[in-house]
């Protein structure tokens, strides 16, 4: 059994061919989506959508694309540990195991980590107020308390920094900055981890492995089938379907109000603009938005020609002016009185034969041949001489006729003036058309006498008609204005939803075919990653069951994200019958049972966390169980960097009896709160200390001198340029299983050197030149030396303490990260 990441078939690597992912592991959902959208026969506008749906596009924080393990841990003033205190890791895939009694301060590194990521410490969740509020040391109060977790991050040449601080005595007051190189200091809370420490959360005490089996079944649902790698699925479609409900409801909504504004404008039905409201929102297929913006900023209708166009023309009806006719009709008036004054008088008996004699001179132009008189007939009359002097006489009858003549002229203008003042408008209502015609008939009246008598009363009755029908027009209108201005409101905010109903209908029909892709790839991936996580969850159960005769037989979800009922259902048998999971199991196979679950979700490829923390595991369990977990976290450690605090020493005993590589660390605290930590089993370390150890023996054998001593060197130089060669492999960015490959092929030291210096196993003809380099020229020979040591001749070592300390100079500098640049 070996603890993978969950298989995928078919995988593809998203963005980067050189990196093909293997075989064993699954492709990211990202990488997943990115292939599947540029094969699917979709639209582009559908494509968009699905693209803005699951992030792409988005504004990303500082987040590292690679993975994070740690390299350091310091603490200081938090929990049961006062003065810094400090757990130095190798930023790698291994095992280390953090051990120490109860009490020695390692909950406290555990819990720091934790909280520099998080800023919440879930063993404190649900908690009652006095369980937590003790959070700060109690001994060293000098200061505030800080997390610094050092990063090493896959493809960045230096380290990041994690720090969270508190400045008051508040826990959840507390403020994280992420460091990184080449991006500066940032808050936390811009780094893109909070979704992924949800859904891939990688650290588990004791508590959790009780929540995760005693929570409800929704819950476990959830944690299952989000670090399936679906979570950003379901988020996108739960942004789709967010959007797609606020335009349904946008929708129903406008639909809901229609029925209600249609009645209202029923009741309006004598008012043409509520006729062509009706006429525009009852329409089928799109309403007739141009109508109702028109209607709704009071623009005419062309076709206004009812009983609202009758009351406008009534309200601007202009009858006559009558200050005006008045002056103008008095005018007539007086013009008529001197005319009358002026007859009788000589005045206007000179007029009257000069008007006579005029007439019969024209006559004499006209016949000159005729010399008969044609009034009296008598012959001889009218002849040259007789025009001159009539001639004469009109001159002198005209200036003495001049006051008669300008009467009259005044007579005619006065008469014009009064006809001048009427006017016929283009509309003339209806109730107006007798008073209107007699105004009218006013301009055919040649009587001067008569015009002024008929002017003045016609005008009079015109206008006392134009004043009344005016004021009714306007009361109707005003009164019709009253209701169509509450209407119009009304109709104004429905036709702006129904618009924007109507704009958005092809984005809905989108959404709808985006969501329903998105849950078919959702509904597929689910099954065929449910697959890989159950079996691996399986495997898990068979190493750590040891002496249960409980099988789990399957682990699989019913329901959906969705889905009012769904829980996690695992399947198990006792002695072949079956049987309810948690009914059945201790203690002990409960938190087995977890650890089944917990550990195929914390290795998930979607996951950018390449460690794990887990705090008391080994509790409740007996110890065929310790071993299997021992064999567990080392195949998990393969690809993980593993970090197991416990203060049981059996966990530590299952890795020694059963030889599986691990490095331990040992928690010790001393008065007021001082907590060390320091190296227990580094291999390089250890390797070291036996060697010194055989060194500083007394009459050492001739055999161990030659073959022993500088075969432990060979193994601490090895192990040094494993570390440093994993150190340069990370940081170039590329995937880890390359360099499990290579290591596994690097069956020499030459080789193995060759990876830490170069990166390349086979360029171990450069391995000696390059160690002088970095090493000094005693280098060289000492790499010789620990190889001479597998030869039946053996290793010729003529200080053996020397030879230790140089080996261990060594180590040193191939293990520093600046070693390999």
């Amino acid at each position: 059994m070996t603890v993978t990441e969950q298989p995928r078939q078919n995988a593809h690597h998203p963005t980067d061919p050189a990196r093909p992912t293997p075989a064993d592991q699954p492709v990211p959902v990202a990488g997943l989506v990115e292939a599947r959208l540029s094969e699917e026969a979709l639209t582009e506008p559908v494509k968009v959508l699905l693209k803005e749906a699951l992030g792409d596009g988005e504004p990303q924080g500082i987040s590292p694309i690679g993975r994070i393990y740690l390299e350091s841990v310091a603490v200081t003033r938090f929990r049961g540990i006062g003065p810094r205190a400090w757990l130095k890791l190798s930023p790698r895939p291994g095992v280390n195991l953090v051990v120490g009694r109860n009490g020695s301060g390692k909950s406290s590194i555990a819990e720091g980590i934790e909280t520099a990521f998080t800023g919440v410490n879930m063993r404190w969740q649900g908690q009652h107020a006095t369980r937590s509020c003790n959070w700060r040391n109690l001994h060293d109060t000098d200061g505030r308390p800080e997390i610094e977790v050092k990063l090493a991050i896959e493809g960045d040449t230096g380290r990041s920094t994690l720090t969270r601080t508190w400045a008051g005595g508040d826990f959840d007051d507390s403020q994280a900055e992420f460091k990184r190189p080449g991006h500066g200091r940032a808050p936390l809370d811009q780094v893109d981890w909070k979704q992924a420490l949800r859904d891939f959360r990688p650290f588990l005490s004791y508590v959790d492995l009780d929540r995760m089996i005693s929570g409800k079944p929704s819950e476990m649902y959830d944690a299952i089938a989000t670090i399936l790698g679906l979570g950003r699925l379901s988020a996108a479609d739960g942004r789709l379907r967010q959007e797609a409900k606020a335009l349904e409801d946008a929708e129903k909504v406008a639909k809901a109000e229609l029925p209600g504004l249609m009645e209202a404008l029923y009741e309006l039905e004598d008012d043409e603009r509520a006729v062509q409201a009706l006429v525009a929102v009852d329409t089928t297929g799109t309403p007739d938005f141009e109508t109702i913006e028109a209607l709704v900023t009071g623009l005419p209708a062309d076709t206004d020609d009812g009983l609202l166009a009758r009351l406008r023309a009534e309200a601007e009806v202009r009858g006559p002016e009558m200050a005006q006719v008045r002056t103008t009709v008095d005018r007539l008036r007086k013009a008529l009185a001197d005319v009358e004054d002026l007859r009788g008088t000589g005045a206007e008996d000179a007029l009257q034969r000069a008007e006579l004699l005029e007439r019969a001179v024209a006559h004499n132009d006209r016949h000159p041949d005729a010399a008969s008189c044609p009034v009296c007939g008598t012959d001889g009359m009218l002849d040259a001489a007789w025009a001159a002097d009539a001639i004469a006489q009109i001159a002198a009858l005209r200036q003495e006729a001049e006051a008669a003549a300008g009467a009259r002229s005044e007579l005619r203008s006065a008469a014009r003036n009064v006809q001048d003042l009427v006017h016929t408008p283009p509309r003339i209502p209806a109730a107006l058309a007798d008073p209107w015609c007699a105004w009218t008939a006013c301009r055919t009246i040649s009587d001067p006498d008569e015009l002024a008598r008929h002017a003045h009363e016609a005008a009079a009755t015109l206008a006392d008609a134009c004043a009344a029908v005016k004021e009714n027009a306007v009361m109707e209108l005003e009164k019709r204005d009253e209701r169509w201005r509450g209407l119009v409101i009304r109709l104004a905010n429905w036709a702006e939803r129904a618009r924007a109903v109507e704009a958005n209908k092809p984005r809905l029909r989108d959404i709808r075919k985006a969501s329903t892709w998105i849950k078919a790839l959702a509904a597929e991936l689910r099954e065929q990653r449910m697959e890989g996580f159950a079996d691996q969850s399986q495997r898990i159960w068979e190493r750590l069951r040891q002496e249960s005769n409980i099988d789990l037989k399957a682990v699989s979800l019913k329901g959906s994200e969705k889905a009012t009922v769904r829980k996690l259902v695992m399947d198990v048998s006792v002695d072949g019958q079956e049987a309810s999971a948690l009914s059945v199991m201790s203690q002990g196979e409960q938190h087995s049972l977890a650890l089944s679950l917990f550990l195929p979700r914390a290795a998930t490829a979607d996951s950018p966390f390449g460690f794990i923390v887990i705090d008391d595991p080994v509790q409740s369990m007996d110890p065929a169980k310790v071993n299997g977990l021992a064999q567990v976290l080392h195949e998990l450690g393969e690809h993980r960097q593993v970090v197991v605090f416990t203060h049981d020493t059996r966990l530590q005993r299952a890795f020694t009896s059963q030889d599986l590589p691990v490095t331990v660390f040992e928690v010790e605290r001393a008065e007021s709160s001082k907590v060390k930590v320091k190296p227990v089993t580094d291999p390089v370390r250890q390797a070291l200390d036996d060697a010194r150890a055989i060194a500083s023996t007394t009459d050492l054998p001739t055999a161990a001198r030659t073959h022993v001593l500088p075969s432990l060197c060979r193994i601490a130089l090895e192990n040094a340029f494993l570390e440093a060669a994993w150190i340069r492999h990370h940081r170039s960015g590329a995937p880890e299983h390359t360099l499990q490959a290579a290591v596994g092929g690097a069956d020499k030291l030459m080789k193995v050197t060759a990876l830490a210096l170069f990166g390349d196993a086979e360029r171990t003809g450069d391995v000696y030149r390059e160690l002088r380099t970095l090493c000094g020229p005693r280098a060289v020979d000492l790499l010789k030396q620990c190889q001479d040591g597998a030869h039946a001749a053996g290793a010729q070592i003529t200080d053996p303490h020397r030879f230790v300390d140089d080996i261990e100079i060594m180590a040193q500098k191939v293990r520093k990260p600046e070693a390999t640049p």
